[in-house]
């Protein structure tokens, strides 16, 4: 029998999960507020110190950085959760098996968060430069960015996941914040920048949360609640997945060397 708990805000389909789900739901819920709060507070900040600056690749950087923030994590995020239930209830309607829906719900999620980071870095004159001396993408290009060095990269993630959500019934407030610490370690890895980690988290998180929330209950996709092992190791299960697509990979390499000419110079910031 399928019951509702309002601390969980979806279907219990296990009497087996509920004893403990909520009290690691709430923690998992308190650390997206706190990551939540940091980036925004962290976010400000900067652009307070960026527009006092008089470094204009800086100011260009971080406002660009702050319309991320603003536009896809804060605005888009509210969107997708006030909106949430009316989401699931039409992807729910939609033909097709739960799984192919599901990763082509998340990449559409992806294309579309990075219309807003194509689009800031377009936005350079509107700081005071020309487009490429400041940027938060490999070009000023959508379809270079996507296909060749973002979304391209994400589609075996959302499919590692699918696998996942085959055989474990994740809650859509962890996978979140598991997807988004996924996220968040490739990108801190490239950059060393750990206090950023709240933006990306939520970077990521919101590419896969709707998705997940849009599912059909566990008992219908035969999953079964996850053991406390398999939170960790979910951070890092989907990245195998990647290998689906080497060929493209190996193609893409071959086909768009690093030097082409629509990406930017190394961006100095004096």
């Amino acid at each position: 029998m399928t019951t509702y708990d309002p601390l969980l805000d979806a279907p219990v389909d296990s009497p087996a999960k509920a004893p403990n789900a909520p009290r690691a739901l709430t923690v998992a819920t308190l650390i997206v507020k706190v990551l939540g709060v940091w980036m925004v507070a962290s976010t400000s900040a900067l652009l307070v110190l960026a527009l006092l600056s008089h470094k204009p690749v800086f100011r260009a950087v971080i406002c660009m950085g702050g319309g991320l923030v603003f536009l896809w994590c804060v605005a888009g995020g509210l969107v997708m959760y006030r909106c949430r239930d009316r989401v699931r209830a039409f992807v729910r309607g939609l033909p097709g098996h739960w799984a192919l829906k599901f990763v082509v719900f998340c990449t559409l999620l992806a294309l579309a968060e990075e219309v807003v980071t194509v689009s800031m870095t377009n936005l350079a004159p509107l700081f005071g430069l020309k487009v490429g001396e400041a940027y938060v993408t490999a070009s000023a290009n959508y379809f270079d960015v996507v296909y060749f060095h973002s979304v391209i990269m994400f589609v075996p993630l959302f499919i590692g996941w699918a696998w996942m959500l085959k055989r474990w019934d994740f809650h859509p407030t962890f996978v979140f914040l598991l997807f988004g610490l996924t996220g968040s370690l490739a990108e801190i890895g490239e950059s060393h920048q750990f206090l950023t980690v709240g933006m990306w988290v939520f970077v990521y998180g919101l590419m896969i949360y709707l998705p997940v929330y849009s599912l059909p209950e566990a008992k219908t996709r035969g999953a079964r609640p996850p053991r406390w092992w398999w939170y960790p190791v979910a951070i890092f299960l989907p990245l195998p997945f990647v290998i689906l697509f080497a060929p493209i990979y190996i193609m893409n390499g071959h086909f768009h060397p690093s030097n082409i000419k629509i990406h930017f110079p190394p961006m100095h910031v004096d």
